[in-house]
């Protein structure tokens, strides 16, 4: 059944809500917001960066906004443009901005839903060690190996620099300019630069891993969708030990664990809305 008619009264009204505001700096947030978007609903997709908004722009239906915003600017935007909710899917460590998103829709009064990838249950695993923050990762790292993978992006790249200077690093990157720039201004060679655009399979991280001679992998738990499962499968088979940063611990006001999650949410809000 479509949405669009899941958000009708039985006397054919349509329902309010109806316009909403999309956190979608991640893959499974930009399907979201395509998914959305054919049930109806009048998206905007909001990316911090140009590499997310290059992929959003070949949705026609999804307008995107590229403005970094604090939770008062967030607030405001939300309001003078009259959104109707917020469904945040952005990175499941992207702890700030999920804040920011929490604090506007309380200041203005309009429901909040986190979108949360499942977690990829690693507890159990053997050789897989897990660890808090980043400083913690680093620190563990070197207490496990000299030859240090690290699979967590470029934004927390200093910390790791700053923390291994005893170690080798091989960082796995998004092959951008911007990202680029960063890996240099922090002094790492060519040499210990993986730039290359994921997902990478089970065999396609093993090659990597043992062309870097990796001792130790880092990895965030960012779910299947955040390849968390074929790293930890390749380093299970070269037999490397694994550090894992877990989530950070968020009190999200309501949350959503599928698409058909969150349109029911959004269909019920609108309905009591009227």
């Amino acid at each position: 059944m479509a949405t669009k008619n899941l958000l009708n009264h039985q006397n054919g009204s349509a329902s309010k809500m109806t316009k909403i505001f999309l956190m979608a700096g991640t893959e499974d947030g930009r399907k979201l917001a395509e998914f959305l978007t054919e049930n109806g609903f009048e998206v905007t997709a909001s990316v911090v960066s140009d590499y997310g908004k290059k992929l959003l722009a070949q949705y026609e239906n999804i307008s995107v906004n590229d403005k970094k915003l604090d939770a008062s600017e967030l607030a405001e935007f939300l309001k003078v443009r009259k959104f109707d909710a917020l469904v945040d899917a952005s990175h499941p460590y992207a702890v700030n901005a999920s804040k920011n998103a929490v604090a506007a829709c309380n200041d203005i009064n309009i429901p909040y839903l986190r979108f949360e990838r499942a977690t990829g249950k690693f507890e159990r695993l053997e050789g897989c060690y897990h660890v808090a923050d980043y400083e913690q990762a680093a620190i563990k790292a070197a207490e496990l190996g000299k030859n240090i993978f690290l699979t967590t992006g470029s934004k927390t790249l200093k910390i790791f620099v700053e923390l291994l200077t005893n170690c080798n690093i091989t960082a796995r990157v998004l092959p951008t300019a911007e990202v680029l720039a960063e890996c240099e201004k922090l002094g790492l060679t060519p040499k210990q630069i993986i730039a290359v655009q994921g997902p990478f399979s089970t065999e396609m991280n093993i090659e990597q891993f043992k062309h870097a001679q990796a001792e130790v992998i880092v990895t965030k738990d960012g779910g299947k969708i955040g390849g968390a499962d074929t790293k930890i499968a390749a380093a299970q088979i070269l037999k490397l030990p694994v550090v894992v940063i877990d989530r950070p611990k968020i009190f999200y006001p309501n949350v959503a664990a599928t698409f058909d999650e969150v349109l029911n949410f959004l269909v019920s809000k609108g309905e009591i809305s009227k």
